[in-house]
């Protein structure tokens, strides 16, 4: 076991002594010893009930002979964020909790890590940090939140940002906009529709590091305990089989997760996710992937923010299960290993579906004919960038751009009703280096909504979106603004045409022209971590990430 190198041998007398100072015995000592990394904070929903969920899972670990190690890492809530410069650590975050993870089990040799996640970015950072380590381990969701209820409709937290637009519009009184805040967040969980923590759940559960069905499970439903011991007693287990978690991610299950995804419209953040997660396990994957995949994946789930439902009517629909066993009937995803020593379709034979069941469609009738990514390419983007389809008909556009150097002049414009249908709004300057953090823009795209907008604006930034965002937006534009690309050379009026079955992002204008008169921006931190992650960031386009395997190669660019 690695952890014999801190405590076999005389040598190794002081370690123990620490050991025994936490209240471990000399059998617990020699045990398997297992990192639960805890993403618990009461500031948010999402994660403020992990700790309780904690009990559970290590109860089931020392059940099976193994000896927990509990320690936390950190979470940056988007919804609280969102808009604001706090957003500009909410993607840095997902890195500095992967090196947590990492750090804290290499410095303490432990033998395996299972990771409790929950606001959207611990999610893929678990998983790279099960990528790095490949030790055996699992990523555990704390589940989706209930709805809330307005009027007897059932809400969630995007509602409360499309109230804001409707506010600002002048159709809802600031009453209703302060009942709408006070009713949609009823309790623990992560946001219920299938934004992006509820679509990375479902992605690592596709992957193979998630056990099948525990991330389905609400935050406050009974059964999420029961799960957190078995999942408690699998990792022994895994442990004892020399299962680790490198052998879970390939190009095969990536590209399973990549079809859940978009057979789920799911949240475009999962492009950045799943190609971090790939490049942390050495899996050659690149984004032209999540087009193909979605080309040839039908929507089959009606979840919101395109759809009716939210993630606790696909759990009792029949949930992961169900959406993989129609994906494997239609043949459009392949057989892979799974953390529970069971195969990917073993695991999802004869799922459990409510009869009557409408949030998950059969193929016959899919709610729409293609997934909901589109990877677009042109003298706007030249190394790609991301569109988000569901939700809208249209896949073609144009209209003249509305330039705007920061989310915050964007989203001024959108509330003072500065914004006419037809125009390309174009915030730039957000990306990973240039932001730094590549903050989403939710507040905008759902002002956009809240005022009726949402279907004759188009919105391109080097920015990312929120899973609750929808309409015709198109994101992670490459090579960014900061960056010297194309969209740096955009200016009010330029005519931008986006053409989704074509794959194209252009404008006629001579961007060329105007490169000698760019200047980069200063950078707007000088020290601290997001002046450390504007230096070391990559493209979006390779999944943001500042964990490299060609880190020395990195290193000569730099000097």
């Amino acid at each position: 076991m690695k952890s014999d190198q801190i405590k076999k041998g005389p040598d190794r007398a002081p370690a123990r002594s620490y050991l025994r100072a936490t209240g471990l015995d000399d059998q617990q000592i020699a045990q398997p010893m297992i990192a639960v990394v805890n993403t618990w904070s009461d500031v948010t929903p999402c994660n403020m009930h992990l700790r309780e969920l904690a009990e559970p899972l290590k109860e089931g670990i020392r059940a099976a002979g193994g000896t927990p190690v509990e320690f936390g890492s950190i979470v940056v809530t988007d919804g609280i964020s969102m808009g604001t410069e706090g957003m500009k650590c909410s993607l840095m975050s997902r890195e500095v909790v992967a090196d947590s993870i990492e750090l804290a089990t290499r410095g303490h040799c432990l033998d395996g890590v299972v990771v409790l996640v929950g606001c959207d970015k611990t999610i893929p950072a678990a998983a790279m940090a099960l990528a790095r380590l490949d030790l055996p381990g699992m990523a555990i969701y704390g589940g989706s939140i209930m709805p809330g209820k307005h009027k007897g409709i059932p809400i969630t937290i995007k509602d409360v940002f499309q109230a804001v637009g409707a506010h600002a519009a002048g159709t809802m009184d600031e009453a209703e906009l302060r009942e709408i805040e006070a009713e949609a967040c009823p309790g623990a969980g992560a946001c219920g529709g299938q934004f992006t923590a509820n679509t990375m759940a479902l992605a690592l559960t596709t992957l193979g590091l998630s056990p099948m069905g525990v991330n389905d499970i609400p935050a406050v439903h009974p059964d999420k305990a029961k799960a957190m011991t078995a999942c408690g007693k699998r990792v022994v287990e895994q442990i004892r089989e020399g299962q680790s978690a490198r052998r879970m991610i390939s190009v095969e299950s990536l590209r399973n997760a990549a079809t859940v995804t978009s057979a789920t419209a799911g949240s475009t953040n999962a492009v950045l996710h799943l190609l971090a997660i790939a490049r942390e396990a050495g899996v050659a994957f690149d984004i032209d992937e999540f087009d193909e995949i979605s080309r040839r994946t039908p929507i089959i789930g009606d979840l919101k923010p395109a759809g009716r439902f939210m993630a606790p009517d696909m759990f009792e629909a029949g949930g992961t299960p169900l959406v993989i066993d129609r994906l494997r009937k239609a043949g459009l995803v392949s057989d892979t290993p799974t953390v529970t020593g069971r195969s990917l379709f073993e695991e999802c034979a004869n799922p459990l579906e409510k009869p009557g069941q409408k949030v998950i469609v059969d193929f016959d009738r899919p709610l729409e004919s293609r997934g909901g990514f589109g990877i677009l390419y042109g003298n706007i983007a030249p190394e790609g960038c991301v569109a988000k389809l569901a939700g809208h008909g249209d896949f073609i556009f144009s209209g003249p751009a509305r330039v705007f150097e920061n989310e915050e002049d964007a989203f001024a414009a959108v509330q003072g009703r500065k914004i006419a249908s037809g125009d390309v709004i174009v915030i730039r300057n957000e990306g990973p280096k240039g932001g730094p953090g590549m903050r989403e823009m939710l507040a905008v795209t759902a002002a956009l909504a809240g005022q009726g907008l949402d279907d004759s604006v188009a919105l391109m930034t080097d920015g990312r979106f929120s899973g609750a965002s929808f309409g015709f937006v198109i994101g992670h534009i490459s090579p960014e603004a900061a960056n010297g690309g194309p969209i740096a050379l955009l200016r009010d009026g330029d005519t931008i045409t986006i053409d989704v079955d074509r794959r194209v992002i252009e404008t006629d204008a001579d961007l060329e022209s105007r490169r000698a008169g760019w200047q980069p921006r200063p950078h707007a931190y000088a020290s601290g971590a997001l002046a450390k992650y504007a230096y070391m960031v990559s493209s979006a386009s390779e999944g943001a990430v500042t964990s490299f395997p060609d880190l020395n190669d990195r290193r000569a660019d730099h000097g």
